[in-house]
């Protein structure tokens, strides 16, 4: 059993070579042969046929409560197609008549980092750092597209129950079965109805290059795939499934300057700029990293992704947690947008990123919750929450904190802006797209009545989720995921899981030793 994971788990093994050879033989083909299988893997393992290019509906929602600049109004909201086409009090009704009295209407939220496939490992991983945790989570990844769909759709469905209409997927991808992984968490994300950014995990370097080495002299093995793979990998990828009308984006997404090369860096800026694409990345997250910057480049990273042109107003960086005042300003000057992580820095102990001092500078903030093993579910309230009251210890002028109010911007307007969808999405304004949450304000952890948005931003929200759309599609109705049976789901993620704690970790235990000594800790 030990022989076939680390088979399987090729990504930072040499015994993956052999295979690796064949796989780069088949990526040199044209591209159009894997997309002529796309369909089928679609057709052959759709979990509910509910396709979502069903017809759009005009409909109305009725006094239902919005914010406003002085406390809030009551109005009429009208939608036709996938727009807002009117907003006032007592409009001529429109189509469907939606009841939104004693409801909260705000725009969408964006999940603007999260892993879908560390589903399986939720609540498996004991509080250990980044370092140490990668290593166990690559030790037990479930390399198996049935459970990449099913831990795709989970990652859609609490997303949505939790406020998100739009989720940012830095995607694991199993070696050999790139596009059928891709494929079938597109899937999952078109089932479910939810707008999807997938960001394929690519990386060159193995996983060992990950550390500083501390002047401890370790040695690196070369990684399975070459640079110029993988970038055809993730060309091929745009082409097949970059689909912005459909809902569904492709991100080139490196796994963070201590996986990737310079060269994979600037490939992915190339592919952004002839597709017009975003960037997304890991970026300084743990203080191990802050000390490879040194090490590989001799300065900061922030630095050196500005040198490399990676860094823009199309840019969103995770996590962000070791940054320096002068990085700050070539975040601030470059536009680009960081992704906080609260709920994962704390559980993996990397640490308080400077959100306030980003916020002071004018940079673009949002919220992500990033993967299920690091923080662990996708309840992206909880992660506003974390991620806004946190910061309340970090500075002592109370002026400075984050309010409920800039909570539900930063992860609305914030991630849209991560995402260039400011235009098209973010705010409830005639003219936007309709990617709207109601929330019942009559459910128990909403009450008694005092301020909705302070309720559900600082309260303890559950089920509070009524009604949600995205691009004009009814996807959460009466409180129930529409795209899918969610009774099922839930069965069949029962069936294919099983109760387990205390499992060996031997890649764990091969890294924790150099770990210790490289961070100067007790061996």
């Amino acid at each position: 059993m030990e022989v076939n994971r680390k088979i399987r788990l090729g990504y930072h093994s040499t015994k993956l070579r052999l295979f690796s050879v064949s796989f780069l033989r088949d990526c040199q083909q044209k591209w159009w042969w894997i997309t002529k299988t796309i369909g089928k893997i679609l057709d052959d393992n759709a979990m509910v046929k509910k396709p979502r290019g069903v017809k759009l509906v005009s409909f109305t929602i009725q006094q239902v409560l919005i914010p406003a600049s002085q406390g809030y109004a009551t109005v009429d909201v009208q939608i036709t197609g996938q727009q807002i086409t009117a907003i006032a009090p007592h409009l001529e009704p429109l189509g469907t008549i939606i009841n939104g009295q004693n409801k909260l209407l705000l725009p969408g939220f964006v999940n603007a980092h999260t892993h879908s496939s560390e589903m399986w490992q939720r609540g498996s991983i004991p509080p250990v750092p980044l370092e140490l945790w990668i290593a166990e989570l690559y030790d037990f990844t479930p390399l198996d597209l049935d459970r990449v769909y099913l831990s795709a759709v989970g990652t859609a469905v609490e997303t949505l129950l939790t406020g998100g209409t739009s989720v940012v997927d830095h995607l694991t991808l199993i070696p050999g079965q790139e596009f059928e992984t891709i494929a079938r968490a597109v899937q999952a994300y078109k089932e479910v109805g939810i707008r999807a950014f997938v960001a394929p995990l690519i990386q060159d370097e193995s996983l060992a290059s990950g550390m500083p080495d501390g002047g401890l002299g370790k040695k690196d093995e070369d990684y399975f795939r070459s640079t110029q793979a993988t970038l055809d990998i993730l060309e091929a990828a745009v082409k097949a499934f970059h689909h912005p009308e459909e809902g569904v984006n492709i991100l080139p997404a490196p796994t963070g300057m201590q996986l990737c090369s310079d060269a994979l860096f600037k490939g992915c800026v190339e592919l952004s700029d002839r597709y017009n694409l975003c960037l997304h990345t890991h970026l300084l997250e743990t203080k191990a990293q802050a000390m490879l910057a040194q090490e590989k480049y001799g300065r900061s990273a922030v630095a050196h992704l500005q040198d490399l042109g990676f860094l823009s107003d199309r840019t969103s960086l995770a996590h962000c947690v070791w940054l320096t005042d002068a990085d700050i300003e070539i975040l601030a000057a470059t536009k680009s947008t960081v992704v906080h992580n609260p709920l994962s820095n704390l559980r993996l102990g990397s640490g308080i990123a400077p959100v306030l001092k980003y916020l002071a500078a004018g940079v673009n903030v949002t919220f992500g919750c990033d993967g299920s093993a690091s923080n662990d579910s996708q309840d992206l309230l909880e992660a506003i929450k974390m991620g806004s009251i946190l910061h309340c210890v970090t500075d002592i002028d109370y002026r400075h904190w984050i309010t409920p109010r800039k909570s539900v911007e930063m992860a609305s307007l914030g991630g849209a802006i991560g995402l260039k969808m400011q235009d098209k999405v973010g705010a409830i304004a005639v003219g936007k797209q309709a990617d709207l949450m109601l929330y019942d304000l009559t459910n128990l952890s909403l009450l008694p009545k005092t301020d909705p948005i302070g309720l559900l931003i600082l309260g303890r929200p559950t089920q509070v989720v009524d009604q949600a759309w995205v691009q004009g599609r009814h996807v959460i109705a009466d409180g129930k995921i529409t795209g899918i049976d969610v009774e099922s789901f839930k069965q069949e993620l029962f069936a294919k899981s099983q109760w387990e704690s205390d499992r060996p970790s031997p890649m764990r235990e091969q890294v924790e030793v150099h770990y210790r000594q490289v961070m100067k800790l007790p061996t």
